[in-house]
């Protein structure tokens, strides 16, 4: 049952959407989810209790019905999630919103009840003590005008008193009369307000028999809502798909777009290179000329390079010649060093012998 009958005075004055938690009543610490998905929470304002309230409702359960009051504070725990104390409901309300400015809003609306249901309440308390003082005012005139119908007495009680005490008394009667004057006057003001009063609940009370007759009716309507907003949900969630294409054929096209631009750039800098071989191509037939100079050079270097070969095969032979020749001459010098090294030691021990020889002669 909606916590806000069709019949109630009470109208959405603000409605945001979000995903709503509740504090674990046994821990008090961690978050229930009390939604499956984001839902609907409105801000409710009573023109005839002069009241504000918090209320969402996910399909038929009510999860939020809060009464606003002046000592509720709403905290911002994060970017995007806040809470707020019910001491009636004893649990403590959270809720995440989809971006941190959709949670600035709700804070401000909520700020913004809270201080009109103080100045409500400011504003009850005052009629109350302006009605208390009127009551005390009235209660203190009744027994006054019956003391002035007393002070007054009777003619034979006048006649017994004396001329300042007379003048006392007419003046307190005076005094008393004004007094019963302002009592009369009050009393035919309260008669009018209860009159008033009797008035608007006659007409309050056609009206909720009216309403009462009519439940029926809004039960029906109520009904062929609920299908209706089923039909629309499953539209929206049909949309959200085309939606999610969309934002992929979209995220397609910007790389499309990225890769055009690569694309485009690449086809200016090709641009810049053939315009560069363009004016190359405008010198070809003169580095041609050079080329077939360098050619001539070329073949004429290779000339007399196959020259210079031919001497270097020649000279290499050559030292090859010499070189054999040098290693026979070595060979030659080597046995002649042998051979005199050989005469050297027989003429070393002849030498000996004829010394020995002079010796013992």
């Amino acid at each position: 049952i909606s916590p806000v009958p069709p019949y109630s005075r009470e109208q959405p004055i603000f409605t945001t959407r979000a995903h709503v938690f509740q504090i674990d009543p046994s821990t008090k610490k961690n978050w229930v989810p009390a939604s499956k998905q984001a839902v609907t929470v409105s801000y409710f304002y009573d023109s005839t209790r002069n009241s504000y309230r918090i209320i969402s409702v996910d399909g038929a359960k009510v999860i939020i019905n809060s009464t606003i009051t002046p000592n509720m504070t709403f905290t911002k725990t994060s970017q995007k999630f806040g809470q707020w104390a019910d001491s009636r409901a004893n649990t403590v309300f959270g809720l995440g919103f989809p971006s941190e400015q959709q949670l600035t809003k709700f804070a401000e609306k909520f700020q913004e009840v809270k201080e009109a249901a103080k100045l409500a309440r400011d504003r009850s308390q005052e009629k109350i003590e302006t009605s208390s003082n009127h009551s005390q005012e009235s209660g203190r005139e009744t027994p006054s005008s019956t003391r002035a119908s007393s002070v007054n007495g009777t003619d034979d009680e006048k006649a017994s008193h004396g001329g300042p005490a007379e003048a006392h008394l007419k003046s307190e009667n005076d005094k008393l009369k004004i007094a019963l004057a302002q009592s009369s006057s009050n009393v035919k003001k309260w008669e009018t307000e209860l009159q008033t009063l009797r008035e608007s609940n006659a007409r309050l009370t056609t009206a909720l028999q009216e309403s009462a007759a009519s439940i029926e009716h809004w039960k029906k309507q109520f009904s062929a809502c609920k299908e209706e907003n089923e039909q629309l949900r499953s539209k929206i969630e049909e949309l959200e798909e085309q939606c999610n294409e969309i934002d992929k054929e979209k995220e397609r096209n910007a790389q499309l777009s990225r890769r055009l631009q690569e694309l485009e750039t690449e086809l200016q800098d090709k641009e810049l290179e053939l315009e560069e071989l363009r004016k190359q191509g405008e010198i070809i037939p003169q580095l041609m000329s050079e080329c077939e100079s360098v050619s001539q050079q070329l073949q004429a270097a290779e000339k007399k390079n196959k020259d210079l070969e031919e001497k270097v095969r020649t000279l290499r032979t050559e030292v090859e010649e010499s070189k054999h020749r040098q290693t026979n001459l070595k060979t030659e010098l080597k046995n002649f060093l042998d051979v005199l090294d050989g005469k050297i030691d027989e003429l070393h021990d002849f030498r000996q012998g004829l010394s020995k020889l002079g010796v013992d002669n």
